[in-house]
């Protein structure tokens, strides 16, 4: 990985490396350290509108590149704003459009322009980038031996028996084109990605949860509160990552807009097919530069060039129409296959979430338990209350200034307590029972 990652980087030179290390030597006025792996150089040729782009080409080769935005645009036929969505500054959802001549990719960390003969990286000293180009350059490279090795096989083929040459021409082959395979390597990269930090997450939250069950605490409420919204968030981008290969699965004519290679392969063709009628007409004795009159011409030769157009057409039209139905199949299979991982990873993160909300739940009805015991004890406590409270009323009654002979007799008082007391269990015990027979409590 430090070989590609030194490979891969622009050559700097000599000043720009004695500032850096000037600056790293330094320390800066603040008293933090400064930032390592930061391109001054970079930065500055980034502000006069220059970036460093990663191409790697059909055969895995690996080259680095300083182009401005309008020569990118120009490169790739593309408008303003789909290089936005690719700007490393800004934050854009999961994306994936089909242009005419391009397919532009924003999936997480990958962020790249996929044509017919190259892919172009944003330069970026991110793993997942890296493995991005080392997984594209073994995959071109494992398919170039098997495409070497079908063609020797078709020749082959061709030398025992000539009478299925047509058939061996029109059979599909059995690999992706290559915008294809390098589409399927970033969905790759993005759908591990996504389910590597759900997996991380996974193991986090469950002993949390079980941590939290067994002892609410402060601390537990807001690690689990933490956690909650770093769920939240990685279910919006996994269900952006969805909603996207769905989308693209629903729309066929998008579909058929992504297959750059074969849009390539028409427009040779078409542009080899007038050449030899041009070349044709030449051969005849006719000039290309010189209009050529209906008169003088030969009629024949008029025929025979609108009998080659109408093939020509016709040709191309069936071709076309049969091709665009083949190369849907075939990235329909592979949205489907992907769609399918990222679907699992969102099923994985709404399991989680539901596992949250019963946890939530079952902490709520912990809490409303404890606080309807508290209502009870409080309800007993005011009962008791109002029980005291009678022998407060005896007192009182019996406190006042008047004489009664019943003052006189010697065990007067032990009977208005006795008396005073079972009046006052009589009556806690009929509150008792009236709570019971209304259920306000468990007794």
């Amino acid at each position: 990985m430090s070989e590609l990652k030194e490979r891969l980087l622009p050559p700097r030179p000599a000043s720009a490396m004695n500032l850096r290390d000037t600056a790293v030597s330094r320390p800066s006025a603040s008293g933090r350290a400064p930032l390592l792996g930061v391109d001054v150089l970079g930065l500055k040729k980034r502000g006069q509108g220059l970036r460093s782009w990663i191409r790697v080409d059909t055969s895995g080769n690996t080259q680095v590149m300083e182009v401005d935005k309008f020569t990118m645009m120009r490169r790739c036929d593309l408008p303003a704003r789909d290089l936005r969505l690719l700007d490393p500054l800004f934050v854009y959802p999961s994306t994936i459009l089909g242009r005419e001549k391009a397919i532009v990719v924003n999936l997480e960390q990958i962020r790249c322009i996929i044509t017919a003969d190259e892919v172009l990286l944003l330069n970026s000293l991110d793993n997942y980038v890296l493995r991005y180009v080392v997984e594209l350059q073994q995959r071109l490279k494992t398919s170039a031996v098997g495409e070497l090795w079908q063609e020797e096989n078709s020749q082959l083929s061709r030398r025992r028996s000539r009478s299925f040459d047509n058939a061996f021409e029109n059979s599909s082959p059995d690999y992706l084109p290559f915008e294809f395979r390098a589409l399927e390597i970033a969905l790759e990269a993005a759908c591990t990605f996504l389910d590597s930090q759900a997996s991380e997450l996974e193991i986090e939250a469950y002993p949390l949860l079980d941590e939290l069950t067994s002892k609410i605490s402060t601390l537990n409420l807001e690690r689990v509160r933490r956690l909650k919204s770093r769920l939240v968030a990685l279910t919006r981008r996994v269900q952006k990552v969805r909603d996207e290969i769905e989308q693209l699965m629903d729309d066929d004519g998008d579909m058929a807009e992504m297959y750059l290679t074969e849009k390539k392969k028409r427009m040779e063709g078409s542009l080899y097919g007038d050449q030899s009628i041009m070349g044709y007409r030449s051969n005849d004795g006719l000039s290309v530069s010189a209009p050529v009159s209906p008169v003088s011409s030969p009629p024949d030769s008029r025929r025979l060039d609108k009998s080659l157009s109408i093939a020509r057409s016709r040709h191309d039209s069936a071709r076309s129409s049969e091709g665009v139905q083949e190369n849907i199949e075939e990235l329909e299979m592979l949205l489907e296959a992907y769609f399918v991982v990222i679907d699992s990873t969102l099923n994985k993160l709404t399991s989680l979430k539901e596992y949250i909300d019963d946890t939530e739940d079952f902490i709520n009805i912990q809490l409303d338990n404890v606080r309807n015991q508290l209502i009870q004890f409080e309800l007993l406590l005011t009962t008791a209350t109002f029980v005291v409270a009678i022998f407060g009323v005896v007192a009182g009654i019996f406190g006042m200034n008047f004489e009664i002979d019943f003052f006189n007799q010697p065990g007067a008082f032990r009977w208005v307590l006795i008396i005073t007391g079972v009046c006052g269990l009589v009556i806690f015990s009929a509150f008792v029972w009236f709570f019971k027979y209304r259920r306000l409590m468990p007794l």
